[in-house]
């Protein structure tokens, strides 16, 4: 399932800079019936919800307000809540699923979305929720095999985030976008000489699927998966980029493997940027309000780097799916209907889940928008001009990018198997997915 966001780049750059106010498609109604007066919503029967997400603490505390507006606006409906960060996410949502008790609204990603929708874990929104101002290329985003299983929340771009006062204190050479692969390695032993021999320039990426992908197609040799669902793993790149960063946990550039797998990220004791272990680390336009909100002002955005071509990619930040098993579909359905659309939730949501999707709501907070609303517009703009797709792993691939790829990287790690075994790992553990 590709993800075509060329088609909406420009839908979305006119719809969320500040620059250019949002068009609007129309004046589509609310049908949530979030609205109705509280004697209209006490004749209908009571629904508990469960509603399940990840993030950071300001996209928890923004989402459990919003919940508390909508049950005062619709007393017959209640939530009971489950969040937590990325990690453990997926494992708490696959046991759940399993035993046909996955919550009745789920945050979904597109990496998992195939995966879910195949197995019919997923209720289809394709009635029942207004999307008229959303953009068509980027609601078709949320549909497998033709049917739309997840409303898209927000936009998202992939980066990088680093401390910009630690640089500007060391005196090295900022970060800039459009940056190279070579010119982010030269960032790492510029940094290093100036840091301690506790402290590193760069986040070991040998374990992060993504990053791997993102390299290889700056090298202009495709996706790490093919159109027809095939591993692409190209050998001479993976071994180059292995290599590399082998050579910089060597030259203290990167932390050591004990070091590297306690990170955390956008946990305030753990993450290993944000408690001053390294500079910079991989991150999401959506989650720039979550690192400003642990030190404001301290961090700043910088692109992908780049080799032969772009590697970044724009991608919706995450969607609001309903589970196929749930009793109360239709509710689902009214809430997440509600959540897009409405205009008093939309301030107490901001862009705790990326620029929002409606271009009705954008033109509405744009005014509003903070400094951290604002560095993670900058990133999708700086984005978009050379923008990927993205490509979310097929179907009956997921464990291997999200778990086999970090295990056997985390081996090269701790320095117990090279490169080239990993890579023969790699490929005998792909046998069982074709």
């Amino acid at each position: 399932m590709k993800i075509n966001v060329k088609k909406s780049i420009t839908v979305l750059l006119t719809g969320i800079m500040l620059l250019t106010a949002a068009a609007c498609s129309g004046n589509a109604k609310n049908t949530t019936g979030a609205g109705e007066s509280t004697e209209q919503a006490a004749e209908a029967g009571q629904v508990k919800l469960r509603i399940l997400w990840w993030g950071s603490q300001s996209r928890h505390d923004a989402t459990l307000k919003a919940l508390d507006l909508y049950t005062q606006k619709n007393p017959n409906v209640t939530f009971e809540p489950e969040f937590s960060g990325w990690e453990g996410y997926w494992d708490k949502l696959a046991t759940q699923s399993a035993a046909k008790n996955a919550p009745d609204i789920i945050q979904m990603d597109a990496s998992y979305l195939a995966e879910y929708a195949g197995r019919n874990q997923l209720a289809d929104l394709s009635a029942g929720i207004s999307t008229a101002d959303i953009d068509a290329s980027l609601l078709d985003t949320g549909k497998y095999q033709g049917k739309l299983y997840a409303i898209p929340l927000g936009n998202n771009a992939i980066g990088m985030i680093f401390n910009k006062e630690a640089v500007e204190k060391l005196g090295i050479t900022k970060p800039e976008n459009g940056w190279t692969w070579d010119e982010y390695f030269a960032f790492g032993k510029e940094a290093k000489a100036k840091l301690g021999s506790d402290h590193y320039a760069l986040t070991d990426l040998s374990a992060a699927f993504g990053q791997y992908a993102n390299y290889q197609l700056s090298k202009g040799l495709g996706q790490v998966f093919t159109d027809d669902g095939k591993l692409n793993l190209d050998k001479d790149t993976y071994l180059e980029y292995q290599h590399k960063f082998a050579e910089l946990r060597k030259e203290g550039i990167v932390p050591p493997g004990e070091v590297s797998v306690t990170d955390k990220e956008l946990d305030p004791q753990l993450d290993l940027m944000v408690n001053g272990t390294t500079l910079l680390r991989i991150a999401h336009a959506a989650q720039a309000n979550g690192f400003d909100s642990l030190k404001p002002g301290v961090f700043d955005f910088v692109t992908i780097p780049k080799n032969e071509q772009a590697g970044g990619w724009l991608k919706p930040s995450m969607f609001w799916s309903a589970s196929a098993n749930s009793e109360h579909v239709e509710e689902a359905k009214k809430f997440i209907d509600w959540f897009i659309n409405d205009p008093e939730v939309a301030v107490i949501l901001g862009t705790s889940r990326g620029v929002p999707v409606s271009n009705k709501v954008v033109e509405q907070l744009t005014p509003k928008f903070t400094a951290s609303d604002k560095m993670g517009i900058s990133l999708i703009s700086n984005t978009s001009p050379d923008a990927q797709l993205y490509v979310p792993e097929p179907k009956g691939w997921s464990n291997f990018a999200q778990k086999d790829f970090r295990a056997v990287g985390e081996k090269m790690m701790f320095g117990e198997i090279t490169p080239e075994q990993a890579y023969e790992e790699l490929m005998e553990l792909a046998k069982d997915y074709e």
